[in-house]
């Protein structure tokens, strides 16, 4: 019969609670069984509508009310191969309010504080000869009702009406999620401030 020797011992119990360890970091870290996972294709296990304000400075409107800035400018091919250009290379930092059932316009003083959440992230004007850009940002929850993220990325084609982008991850109560983010654009008013409603169905869900 073989024997098992105190080294080999000690290597077993690490290896045993790091196991553990592990199990308990991809259920959320919750005790009392952890998480159990749903996944459909057909209807979506969570979803919600939002509104996602974007107010962009330009050195004309107010500071405080402005949520984005560009943090890289058009590139020259941009005008090269536009006339009327389309800030194509340009980078938008962001830090949105999003609301939950409301259309305001433009985001009243008092926005901050009723927003449902923020989106926080970048978008970038990548096509040379229309206006689309790509986006990459979180969901960032913060009340009573929801808390954790949701990571968002995908093409924003704005002569669509309708256009999808990814939920690709989340955090907190959208643990791992993934599913579809339909945007339409709801309202804009010059080349400053635009809002987007935000229809978020997700399909695969931690609960």
């Amino acid at each position: 019969m073989a024997t098992w020797s105190n080294p080999s011992l000690i290597v077993a119990a690490i290896f045993l609670v790091i196991s553990l360890t592990s199990a308990t970091v991809a259920n959320g870290g919750r005790s009392g069984g952890g998480r159990r996972l749903v996944r459909s294709y057909d209807e979506p296990c969570k979803k919600m509508t939002l509104y996602f304000h974007d107010i962009l400075y330009d050195y004309s409107n107010s500071t405080a009310n402005s949520t984005s800035a560009a943090a890289a400018k058009p590139t020259a091919l941009a005008t090269a191969v536009s006339p009327n250009g389309t800030f194509f290379g340009e980078v938008v930092v962001f830090d949105d309010p999003m609301t939950e059932g409301t259309r305001a316009l433009p985001p009243p003083s008092s926005l901050r504080e009723t927003a449902a959440a923020r989106a926080q992230g970048v978008y970038l004007y990548d096509s040379k000869e229309v206006y689309d850009a790509w986006f990459a940002f979180s969901v960032v929850f913060n009340s009573t009702g929801r808390r954790g993220t949701l990571n968002l990325m995908g093409t924003d084609l704005m002569s669509e009406k309708t256009r999808d982008i990814s939920v690709v991850g989340g955090t907190g109560d959208f643990f791992m999620s993934r599913g579809v983010a339909t945007l339409r654009t709801d309202a804009v008013e010059g080349l400053v401030y635009f809002r987007l409603q935000m229809d978020i169905k997700l399909y695969e869900c931690y609960i």
